[in-house]
């Protein structure tokens, strides 16, 4: 928990000037539907919005980026009150939410579109992120070398409407009750 601290107060430092403004993170942890449902139960963070980025290919769709040519990874666009919450500590629970060691795979879902990445907007956030994943690979917390990557957003495409929300709106589906739905138990449910 040690790490944690320092990133916290660092943390708190960078959010002096950011009264009433709203922040975005964008972080990939394999599938969107996961990371979204994850995300949204946090205080503070205003929207979720699953989508694509870090690929070559200009609006891309769910099918295309499936195919594993357009170099695009699921990702979770996150708008966020940094009175609330942290970059920081959404960093911390972008940790603890999936498996940072597997590489271009979050259980089930193989792919280079289901890595562990981060994406950051500006200076702050990539410095944020590079002492996050630093602290995190000294932790305890994974045993396996971390293989998160750390690049700059260039484009974020949202999603098809369809996957917007996918938790809330398809409760009873199977991937929801067996992956999701265990997934926030483990994380929110003490």
């Amino acid at each position: 928990m040690k790490p944690f601290i320092f990133i916290y107060l660092f943390s708190i430092l960078m959010a002096g000037n950011k009264i009433g403004k709203s922040e975005t993170a964008v972080f990939g942890a394999g599938c969107f539907w996961c990371v979204e449902a994850v995300f949204q139960r946090l205080g503070g963070v205003q929207t979720v919005v699953p989508g694509y980025a870090g690929g070559h290919t200009e609006n891309p769709t769910y099918e295309s980026i499936c195919s594993g040519t357009t170099g695009h990874a699921e990702v979770a666009k996150i708008t966020f009150d940094p009175i609330v919450i942290t970059y920081t500590q959404l960093l911390e629970m972008f940790w603890k939410s999936h498996d940072p060691t597997t590489l271009n795979r979050q259980g089930n879902d193989i792919g280079t579109q289901y890595r562990s990445v981060v994406f950051y907007l500006d200076k702050e956030q990539k410095q944020a992120a590079e002492l996050s994943k630093s602290e995190i690979g000294k932790s305890n917390l994974w045993a396996g070398q971390i293989v998160t990557e750390i690049e700059q957003l260039i484009q974020f495409y949202p999603a098809e409407d369809y996957h917007q929300d996918y938790y809330k709106s398809n409760p009873d589906q199977a991937y929801c009750r067996f992956v999701i739905e265990p997934k926030l138990k483990k994380l929110f449910d003490k």
